[in-house]
This record gives structure tokens, sequence and C-alpha cells, in this order.
């Protein structure tokens, strides 16, 4: 059994009162480690918005509320964490903001940025992408070997992220991903988000 759990990712726009249905199929699919809203190109209210509607269902099922690329937004919304690209807010900036919640840093497929996430005390780094993606234009395509030496050498958790689907998540997951972040291969599988969970569970299982 693999220790890998599934970090589900918003589509990048979304209407919160249309997305609570297929989020909560999502979430009943089984276990889900973290929900990430990454919503581009939108206003800060607009964030609050679906912040404020999805929260409380992907928190009653246990899960981790993580917004992307705005720890003063996170911090002001109750949200578990926050995930920074490299260029948006530093990580000490989200430390800051949050002091106890959960920071994770893109980190592409540098090795060097991944260790200094990791020394600068990141919950998690993420790579990618490591397949073609629709979702957003990858600054990096980052290859299975990574995964692998840092499984082997660090103990900071290591999100892997880019064109996941169900069919090819096996080699990520054993390379020693802790985490498969999954957007349109969940949104957009063809039985359904509740079957894809399903899927992906049955796979680390």
């Amino acid at each position: 059994m693999s220790n890998c759990r599934l970090y589900l990712i918003s589509p990048p726009k979304l209407s919160a009162a249309n997305f609570l249905g297929p989020l909560k199929e999502a979430l009943a699919g089984g276990d889900v480690a973290s929900f990430q809203l990454r919503l581009k190109n939108v206003s800060d209210d607009e964030i609050r918005r679906a912040a404020d509607v999805l929260r409380s269902v992907v928190q009653a099922h246990g899960t981790a509320f993580i917004l992307n690329d705005r720890p003063d937004l996170a911090a002001e919304l109750g949200c578990d964490g926050v995930h920074v690209g490299q260029e948006d807010a530093t990580y000490a900036e989200a430390r800051a903001a949050l002091p106890s919640g959960i920071v994770g840093v893109t980190c592409h497929d540098s090795r060097h940025l991944a260790m200094e996430a990791a020394e600068a005390g990141a919950d998690y780094v993420a790579f990618g992408a490591f397949f073609p993606t629709q979702t957003k234009e990858p600054k990096a395509q980052a290859d299975i070997d990574l995964l692998k030496w840092w499984s082997e050498t660090m103990v900071v958790p290591a999100v892997a992220i880019g064109g996941i689907t169900v069919a090819n998540a096996p080699a990520l997951v054993e390379a020693g991903a802790d985490f498969l972040a999954v957007a349109a291969g969940v949104w957009e599988h063809p039985d359904g988000p509740q079957a894809a969970v399903k899927a992906f569970n049955a796979l680390f299982a």
C-alpha cells in the first residue's frame, strides 16, 4: 500500500453555487487530503465568495482547505493553508500570514528551489508538470526521477502536479509522490468526480 493521497485542485473558473454539486460528489468518493481553491483572473471578492461557500463543505469532510497564491486572503477567510508559486508571495510572507497553517511551495522541476523551500520550513513542495495539462500553462516539465530522488533523500512531502489522470498516476505513486494534485483528471472524468476519486484511492491502496 502506498502512502500517497489525493490533493484536489479546483477548476480555474467556477461558480461556487454550481460547483458545490461536483465538489460534494468528489468528496463522497473517499479520502481527499486537501482541496485547493485556485481561481485565475478573478477579483478578491469572487475568491471570498467562493471560499465562503466551499470551505465549510471541504472542512466538514476532514479535508484541508488551501487557497492558491494569497496568504492574506487565506488568513482572512479561515483557510487551513496557502499554496504559493515562485511568482507569488514568498514563503516567509506566507508563513507570517499563517503561522500555524499549511504552506506549500511550487518548485517546478528544481531540486534547488525545493531544498530551499524545505529548509525554510515548507509543509510540502510541489513538482511538475509531469504530463501535458490544459489547466494552466506549465513553467517546466518535471521528470519522474526527480520524485524518486526527493522521496529517497528528503522527509518533506512532495506533491506531483500536471495533467495527472487515473491512467498515468501509477508511475508517480511508484516514484514516491506523497500527494497527487489533480484538477481535470477528477472534474472531467468520464464517470464523474466521485468515480474518479474512488479510482485514485483504489490505486493508492
